[in-house]
Parts: C-alpha cells; structure tokens; sequence
C-alpha cells in the first residue's frame, strides 16, 4: 500500500513538471511574439496609460453603461498600469481566465491555483472589449440600471457581486478614480438614452444567461478546435453551427454585434443552429 501512494506521489510530480515546462515553452513563444511586435515597448506610467486607453473606456461606457472611470482603474489596479507580463506578453490587463469557449491563444500563470490559463489578445483593445462581455451576466445585471456616471455605487456593487475578493476593492478603486480624476471621462445620459441603453443591454444578458457556464468557467488548459477557415470576400453568409453567438460570429468577420444585427434586421442576440447571417456590409 505504502508502494503504491508512493509511486503515486512520484507520478504526480512527474506530470506536474511536465506541465510547467510545457507551459513555460508556451509562454515562451506569446513573450517572443510579443517582443518582434512591440521590440520598443516601453513601461507605462500611470498618467500615460489613462492617456492610451480612455478612449476605448469611454467607446465601452456608451455602449453598455460601464463607468469609463471604473473601467480605467481597474485596468490600473489589474495590470500594473499597464506594466505587468499579462499585460506586456499577453494584452490582458484585466486577468480574464482561459473558459471552454475560449479558442485564442494562453498564457500560464500562478494566480488562484498554479499555471492558471489567461486569454492571450491580439491587443489591448481586444481586453477591455471583453472585460465588457465578461460583466455582461446576471451575477452584475443590476449594475446596469445605475447611472453611467455613478462609479461609486458601481464600485461597492463589483464587490456585492463578487467581483473581488478583497474587502478594500471598492475603496480602492474610489481612491484610484479621484487620485486621477478618471470621474471627468464619464458622462451623464437622458432618461431615454438610459432607458434604450438598458434594454439593449438586458437582452444581451438574457441571452448569454444559458451560456454562462460554458462562457465564465475558468478551464485549466485553453481548448483547441480545428483552425476555423477564413472568410473570403465572396462570403456573403454565414450558416449559425452549435456553439457559435452573434459576438463570435462578429469577431470572424470583423464586425460589431450592432452591425450583424443590423445587417439581418434582428431584434435580439438569439440566433439558432442553421440559420444563414449575412456578414458582408
């Protein structure tokens, strides 16, 4: 009995370190790729990352009701401004994990558990684009009826959710925001651009509610599928399989969620296996 727990032990080792040094190869090639893309990078400081990215916060904030201040210090906090290797090697500066509908590129880890997997984005902008999916479920619905403009109740509401696990976190993205004055990037809305704005935002999170397991579950290892085939310019549909939603069907063809339901007249994110999308503007 001894016999057998020991060489389990051994075994278990053994598969670990095979792992690491898989993963260690594997980051190996996101670093080197990073590099030849950005031989020059340089380290941020706080002032010039809010300078790169309120842009893309505020695009962010109109679409769905995010505060651009909060969007902002959590990038802040989350990557070190802009400094830390996810951030600098993989473009993901909010810690957004590996789920099993991830099919983009890894980059390991320690953070909860030893070599977790996070998504590897082809930029930074990619990042806050899905931090905005990521916050697009139930668990954070309610933050969606608050004002665009209400970072401190969206701050202790992050935490009411869940979003943390530090008890400081709303403080500290308090504190963030008025240190910075990120408060001068939101926006107020009228009462009917609030109202359309929710209903748009509420649709889309009732229908990724039956794929939030699948979508938010962090997996350990990032799923391969088969290279799914480019779209030529003769394409000009696009046959729904098992699996796919209205945001990655847009991301193949490069093009908004509002813009594919718009070129099919929809009125809603659902879409059913079979159906043909017309994908060329």
């Amino acid at each position: 009995m001894k016999n057998t727990i020991l060489l389990l032990a051994i075994a278990t080792l053994l598969l670990g370190a095979c792992k690491s040094r898989q993963y260690s190869r594997n980051n190996k090639q996101i670093e080197k790729a990073a590099n030849k893309e950005n031989p020059n990078f340089s380290n941020y400081t706080t002032l010039s990352y809010i300078e790169a990215f309120k842009g893309v916060a505020i695009e962010e904030m109109n679409a769905y009701g995010i505060p651009a201040s909060i969007t902002l210090a959590q990038g802040i906090l989350e990557s070190g401004s802009g400094n830390s290797s996810l951030a600098k090697y993989a473009n993901n500066h909010f810690g957004i994990k590996c789920t099993s509908d991830w099919r983009g590129k890894a980059y390991y880890k320690d953070d909860d558990q030893a070599n977790d997997c996070f998504r590897v984005y082809k930029d930074a902008r990619e990042s806050y684009k899905d931090h905005s999916e990521f916050l697009k479920r139930k668990r954070y619905s309610f933050l969606f009826e608050l004002d665009k403009n209400d970072y401190k109740n969206w701050a202790l509401g992050l935490k009411t959710a869940g979003y943390a696990t530090n008890p400081k976190y709303p403080d500290m993205l308090i504190t963030t925001i008025e240190k910075y004055k990120l408060y001068q990037y939101d926006q107020p809305e009228s009462e009917r651009e609030k109202i359309n704005r929710e209903d748009r935002v509420f649709t889309e999170i009732n229908a990724n509610i039956p794929l939030e397991k699948k979508k938010f579950t962090p997996v350990d290892v990032a799923p391969k599928d088969p290279p799914t085939p480019e779209p030529t310019s003769t394409d000009s549909y696009y046959v729904v399989k098992q699996g796919d939603t209205l945001f990655r069907i847009a991301q193949m063809y490069k093009l908004t969620v509002d813009d594919l339901k718009a070129l099919n007249k929809l009125n809603d994110n659902n879409i059913k296996v079979g159906q043909k999308l017309l994908v060329v503007k």
